[in-house]
């Protein structure tokens, strides 16, 4: 029996006096067109949505979310993976 989680794979980085998102370890800002090779930090899972958010933004010390709106975009994007998972569709973050 095949048992389906939501995964949510945790990235560190820094933002600039520009806004733009920069590779803790290079210096270098991420590009948000072009696929890039990094190493998670840290891999989160679980069979709901709610289950993921208690992992991430209370069982988790420090909280690696800073900000409000990321963590509603992030609230929301575990909602449409949860609901692909009891339909059975796939779902990719874009």
């Amino acid at each position: 029996m095949k048992i389906a989680v939501i995964c949510a794979k945790h990235f560190t980085n820094e933002i600039n006096e520009q806004g733009l998102a920069i590779d803790p370890e290079t210096g270098k800002p991420i590009p948000a067109t072009v696929k890039v090779q990094r190493q998670a930090t840290t891999l989160f899972t679980g069979r709901t949505a709610k289950e993921i958010c208690i992992q991430l933004f209370e069982s988790t010390k420090p909280c690696p979310v800073r900000r409000l709106d990321h963590a509603a975009y992030l609230g929301r994007e575990f909602m449409r993976a949860e609901l692909a998972l009891v339909t059975g569709q796939d779902y990719v973050q874009d």
